[in-house]
């Protein structure tokens, strides 16, 4: 390992070999959303942002703390406010992917339209799957673009949020995106888009209400008519690592990297009779494999394969990016595989241990096939993980192949743990939790298979014993804080998400939050929030939640959840720093700017945190969505 030198006044994105400045703070950017209300002024900033993005290093995207430092200054400069930061940060960072957007052809870009630019009275049009079935009307303007976008041979999709256009770059059916989109969408735009290297520009709504809003319509005719140019200019890219991540589960690359060792029927094949129409023997490996195609972020197979090529010479991440990973023997697919199908078999058994019904939208596997079934195809699961990897001891060596799978055992003896101790902990009698404790569970149960996937990556390309201490130590902090923020997102009362609100609170999980609460309050706020989580109260689960959320404020809570997460973030970035080669260390970066999603924050209802309980029950909540809580881990 090197050690990087660091320096405060550092000029990001000047060179290739520079590092970027990290710095671990939550940004509250609600009053930085302004949007310039003049043409002219929307022009000449528009211009100052291209100007600055000539001078910028296109061999790497920049950080959103590089695009906030140059915006900043491109401000000052131009004796503006720092309120109009978001948009500035859109503008620039589109001036900056207009030459990488030229060199894709109008076949392969994706045009993004918000259905916002609709008439809200009257809309014929209905929704799909993807989004607005846009009808060519007249009565609006998404039809005007969208003909013009189609006739140039754009892809046209009339939706909301970056989850959506993820997908659809992963899935190899466009290598661009443009757009149109407030500027709420647009900053999580570029922290689920723009840092993995994915060309992109938008053109920024004149307001964010949702309903009938407006766009200056020539600077989205200029977007749409940038033209296809070959170019030497690239920037490096993670799509083709995202891609091949994403493919891996794909049931004919499943079927091939992983052949079915009782063959028959696909539980597709026996559609109509259900899984009792199987070969009993053959039952098990259908419904795993099932549900091993059913769905999920990809996440760690991405991470070991990404690993692996930060230290192999980073050429994955190249233009030829494709080829490079085409080129990856099925040995690394499939241990990158391993990893993903412990974490699938870890979900399984989660779900019934949590009595949580869905997962990927269905219903869970215990659910569907039982309990017993649930608990026995999580096994096969596991088994299925170590075969992975085994196997190809011959072609891995069988140093390696032993190294990476004790690691594995390890990683997983340790998760084993930490569920074991938030189960010991729901269970008991006394439900006095202190944070400390907390977040020990918190470390054992995300933090190993962040640390299984760096691992099997790192092996891979050859011994790494000088990383383990560093990935150990990278991974325990970036699963804490993405655990925090996971907490903290069970109360942000998310309508676009549908999540229900305060679910780990009536799940009975030990969260830091709950634990933050108990370690603040005295006496009978104290008593009142223990009682709120005693299993044998007949409370209301509306009540409960409202409540407690008031208690939190009461304590503190939140801010201080915040300020556990700058500290493990601000860890993670420091061990980053001190590492190389530079594409492993951006990749941690990238990592910590993705999994650590901060685009949300939670903030108090009606003010009633002051009010006993007795003077809350009579108040009921109507703004709890239902629906089972999402996928626990990124």
């Amino acid at each position: 390992m090197v050690a990087k030198t660091k320096t405060a006044n550092e000029t990001p994105n000047s060179n290739a070999t520079e590092k970027p400045v990290r710095r671990s703070r939550r940004r509250k950017t609600a009053h930085l959303k302004m949007v310039p209300s003049t043409k002219e002024q929307r022009e000449d900033l528009r211009e100052r942002c291209r100007v600055v993005a000539d001078t910028l290093n296109r061999d790497l995207p920049p950080s959103k703390d590089e695009l906030e430092n140059i915006s900043r200054q491109l401000l000052a400069d131009a004796g503006l406010e720092e309120g109009y930061l978001g948009w500035v940060m859109v503008v620039l960072s589109s001036c900056f992917w207009e030459e990488q957007i030229q060199s894709i052809p109008h076949s392969r870009r994706l045009f993004l339209l918000p259905h916002c630019l609709k008439h809200a009275e009257g809309c014929p049009a209905d929704y799909d799957e993807f989004g607005l079935a846009c009808k060519t009307c007249g009565a609006c303007s998404i039809a005007d673009f969208r003909g013009a976008a189609e006739e140039l041979g754009y892809k046209v999709l009339v939706a909301e949020g970056s989850p959506i256009v993820l997908k659809i770059i992963v899935s190899g059916h466009v290598d661009a995106i443009v757009g149109v989109a407030c500027l709420n969408v647009l900053e999580k735009a570029i922290d689920k888009i723009m840092l993995a290297g994915i060309p992109c520009m938008a053109v920024p709504l004149l307001s964010s209400d949702c309903r009938n809003t407006s766009v200056d319509e020539d600077w989205v005719e200029q977007m749409v008519r940038v033209p296809h140019e070959e170019s030497k200019q690239e920037t490096r890219s993670y799509i083709h690592l995202l891609r091949e991540a994403s493919k891996l589960f794909e049931p004919n690359s499943l079927e091939r990297l992983v052949p079915r060792i009782r063959g028959g029927q696909t539980l597709a094949e026996a559609n109509g009779q259900g899984v009792g129409a199987l070969d009993p023997i053959a039952a098990t490996e259908a419904i795993a494999y099932d549900f091993l195609a059913a769905g999920g972020k990809h996440s760690r197979p991405f991470i070991t394969m990404a690993v692996y090529d930060a230290v192999s010479g980073g050429e994955a991440t190249l233009s030829n990016g494709a080829e490079v990973v085409g080129q990856y023997s099925d040995a690394i697919r499939r241990t990158a595989m391993s990893i993903e199908t412990f974490h699938k078999a870890s979900l399984v058994h989660d779900d019934i241990e949590d009595n949580d019904q869905f997962r990927y939208g269905n219903e869970a596997l215990h659910v569907k096939y039982g309990i017993p079934t649930g608990i026995n195809v999580g096994d096969y699961l596991v088994g299925m993980g170590y075969r992975l990897v085994s196997r190809d001891r011959q072609e891995l060596g069988s140093d390696t192949a032993a190294d990476i799978l004790d690691y594995l055992a390890d990683s997983h003896q340790r998760l084993a743990e930490g569920q074991g101790a938030e189960l010991m902990w729901r269970d008991s009698s006394d439900r006095v939790l202190k944070p400390i404790d907390a977040l020990k569970i918190y470390a054992l149960k995300t933090a190993p298979a962040f640390e299984a996937a760096f691992y099997s990556g790192l092996r891979l390309a050859g011994p790494c014993e000088e990383y383990i201490q560093p990935i150990r130590t990278f991974s325990r902090n970036l699963g804490v804080a993405f655990q925090i923020l996971n907490d903290l997102k069970d109360w942000e009362n998310d309508q676009d998400n549908k999540k229900s609100v305060g679910a780990d609170l009536l799940g009975g999980r030990p969260t830091v939050l709950l634990a933050l609460a108990l370690d603040s309050l005295t006496g009978e706020l104290r008593e009142e929030l223990l009682s709120l989580i005693d299993p044998a109260s007949e409370l209301a689960a509306e009540k409960k939640v409202m409540r407690a959320r008031h208690l939190y404020f009461e304590a503190g809570v939140f801010e201080k959840a915040y300020k556990l997460v700058d500290k493990h973030q601000q860890k993670a970035e420091e061990i980053a720093d001190e590492l190389q080669p530079d594409e492993l260390r951006r990749l941690m970066y990238y990592l910590v700017d993705t999994v650590l999603d901060r685009t949300a924050e939670v903030k108090p209802t009606i003010d009633i945190k002051h009010l006993s309980l007795n003077e809350v029950l009579p108040i009921v909540s109507s703004d709890v969505p239902r629906q089972s809580a999402s996928e626990p881990t990124p």
